[in-house]
């Protein structure tokens, strides 16, 4: 799982992108940060779905 400075630092890019135009760094700060946490969230997810048992 991402850390929660890391999630929050996404959350405080999104509001920013709201407000204003982010420069190139923001872009690709938040870009970088994005795809980490998508990676985490799917590798989680999978984990998930691993441990699913099906009975009939």
């Amino acid at each position: 799982m991402l850390s929660k400075e890391k999630i929050n630092r996404i959350n405080e890019l999104s509001k920013l992108s709201k407000e204003r135009a982010l420069s190139k760094a923001e872009k690709e700060e938040q870009e970088k940060l994005r795809k980490e946490y998508i990676k985490s969230f799917k590798k989680s997810f999978r984990k998930q779905l691993d441990n699913i048992e099906l009975v009939d």
